[in-house]
C-alpha cells in the first residue's frame, strides 16, 4: 500500500503528486516558505524554501534526524529560508536543492514513499 500524505495545516484530505507542486506553488505565493506533509504512516516530509533553492527532508517520525536532499560541491549559501515562527535561515547551498528539483523531489516522494533513484540525499540519523 503507498501511503497518503496531508499538508499539516490544510485540509486533512490527501495531496496527490499530481498536485503536491501545485500546493507549494499556491503557498511560496502566498509566502508560506515552510510546508510539513505528514504521511498515513507517521512519516514527515519538510520543504522550506526561498523560492530559489529548497531544503527537502524526509524524517521516519517526530525525532527523527531525517535524512535530506543535496546538492554536492555547490558551493556558497542562501538566506530567505522563513519558517512559520518567523526565522529566517540561511542554508550552505550544498544541503539545498534548485526549486525545480525540489518539486521533483517532493512529487516522486509524495508518489511513491521514496527518494527517486537519480537524486542526491545524505541520511542525518
Amino acid at each position: 500500500m503507498i501511503e497518503s500524505w496531508v499538508i499539516n495545516d490544510d485540509s486533512p484530505v490527501p495531496v496527490s503528486s499530481a498536485g503536491v507542486v501545485e500546493a507549494l506553488r499556491s503557498r511560496i505565493d502566498s509566502a508560506q516558505l515552510e510546508t510539513w506533509l505528514t504521511s498515513s504512516s507517521g512519516r514527515l516530509l519538510a520543504f522550506v524554501t526561498n523560492a530559489e533553492r529548497a531544503m527537502v527532508v524526509l524524517l521516519e517520525g517526530e525525532g527523527d534526524p531525517g535524512e535530506h536532499a543535496v546538492a554536492p560541491g555547490t558551493a556558497g549559501s542562501s538566506d530567505g529560508f522563513v519558517l512559520f515562527n518567523g526565522q529566517g535561515d540561511e542554508y550552505p547551498d550544498e544541503d539545498t536543492v534548485p526549486i525545480r528539483e525540489a518539486f521533483r523531489l517532493v512529487e516522486h516522494i509524495v508518489g511513491t514513499g521514496s527518494w527517486p533513484a537519480d537524486a542526491r540525499w545524505v541520511v542525518d540519523r
